[in-house]
């Protein structure tokens, strides 16, 4: 029986699990993290993370568990509308494929159909691949041989660094950082209804979105000098309060709910660029390699996308897993290159630098909901949501890897 070893328990690596544990992979899955993190932010779900999804059978679930925001409005600091785009726009463009979901509740449907149950607190402290298996040691001492190691562990992924080196080599910062929370405050949340708002100022801008259960989000975007564009320098800098003070009352309510320690989730925003990600029985699925960053807007969907394609290989070349990691590489590959040149290029508009480009910014976004408008944003959503063309090809149901 084939043996693989999943190092995240986060998006990437809880889908690979479902498809290597259906496929009949024993599979051991680990997670350095004490327990499922809540934490995250909201994302608009379409792309192969919605193909794969469904093939799962979570749509029902997701559903559910969709965030209630019907509409993103831009504001000034004063509070005076600026721009803003009803989901619906984005929703027809798409053919009704698309859900707003915060991370925490994708990770939580992931892990309610799971087989095989996430070892929390535990990573894996060594890995050497031996031709074609590869001897595994964990954190807490147990060892094992796999015919499959994978990092699914995230930006900062322990695989990356234990078998390619270090992450310096291969993060390339955008330029900005990036915090968000969860927090409660009914009066808030009875004002914001069902909206997006975002407060922007040339070079930083604060949102707050319902969260669906009652509770609110916050989500912080802010430019940062080359010197602070470092990985993982949470608390090096300014604290948030002052890096986005003068953004008026709303922003500054959402900053005083700012929680300290493991609530806060404040990293830099960058994207993972590597030419290879596979070494021997050794490879890495998601943001550990080819991460896109929250300026490209689909991490959540590539992840998804990634761990089914490299499944779908896999089970294509059940006693070749070389060539099959060479394979989900080779296909992979250019599609998240693709995406990474999207993300890049939507940087300077998503957080403007300056008063002209936010207005051109505002003006953009409100085309979707002037007449004619979404037939504008047809070609271009089009072109974003894009998906794998291995999962374009395979039928929604029945057949779910096209090779049986």
């Amino acid at each position: 029986m084939r043996r693989a070893t999943i190092c995240g328990a986060g998006i990437a690596g809880l889908t690979l699990a479902w498809w290597l544990t259906r496929d009949g992979w024993t599979v051991t899955l680990v997670e350095r993290a004490p327990g499922p993190r809540g934490e995250g932010y909201l994302m608009d779900f379409f792309g192969s993370g919605y193909d794969v999804a469904e093939r799962m059978g979570l749509l029902p679930t997701l559903t559910d568990r969709a965030s209630p925001v019907d509409e993103l409005v831009h504001l000034s600091p004063s509070g005076r509308r600026t721009g803003g785009l009803r989901y619906a726009a984005m929703t027809g463009v798409l053919g009704g494929r698309v859900l707003s979901l915060l991370r925490g509740d994708l990770e939580s449907a992931l892990r309610t159909v799971q087989k095989t149950p996430p070892r929390y607190g535990v990573s894996v402290a060594a890995a050497v691949p031996r031709g074609d298996r590869v001897d595994v040691e964990l954190t807490d001492g147990t060892r094992h041989t796999a015919d499959l190691l994978v990092g699914a562990d995230g930006i900062h992924s322990r695989i990356r660094e234990l078998v390619f080196g270090p992450e310096a080599r291969f993060l390339r910062p955008l330029g900005f950082r990036t915090a968000s929370y969860l927090f409660d405050d009914p009066d808030l949340a009875a004002w914001l209804g069902t909206r997006f708002a975002v407060i922007a100022a040339p070079g930083r801008q604060a949102g707050v979105y319902p969260t669906g259960r009652g509770g609110l989000a916050a989500s912080l975007i802010h430019r940062t000098p080359p010197a602070a564009r470092r990985i993982g320098s949470s608390g090096t800098g300014p604290p948030l309060a002052a890096l986005f003070a003068g953004l008026g009352d709303t922003a500054a309510r959402v900053l005083a709910r700012c929680p300290a320690g493991p609530g806060l989730y404040d990293d830099c925003v960058a994207q993972v660029e590597m030419t290879s990600w596979t070494r021997g029985p050794v490879t890495l699925v998601g943001d550990a390699g080819y991460a896109v960053s929250l300026m490209a807007g689909q991490g959540a969907s590539l992840a998804m996308g990634g761990a089914w394609l490299l499944a779908h290989h896999l089970a294509a070349r059940p006693g070749d897993v070389p060539a099959a990691l060479s394979a989900y590489q080779a296909e992979m590959l250019p599609f998240t290159r693709r995406k990474q040149l999207s993300g890049r290029r939507a940087a300077a508009w998503m957080v403007p630098s300056t008063r002209r480009r936010l207005r051109l910014r505002d003006r953009l976004m409100s085309i979707g909901d002037l007449p004619g408008g979404v037939a504008l944003l047809r070609p271009l959503m089009a072109t974003t949501a894009a998906g794998l063309p291995a999962l374009t090809a395979v039928p929604r149901t029945g057949n779910i890897h096209g090779h049986e």
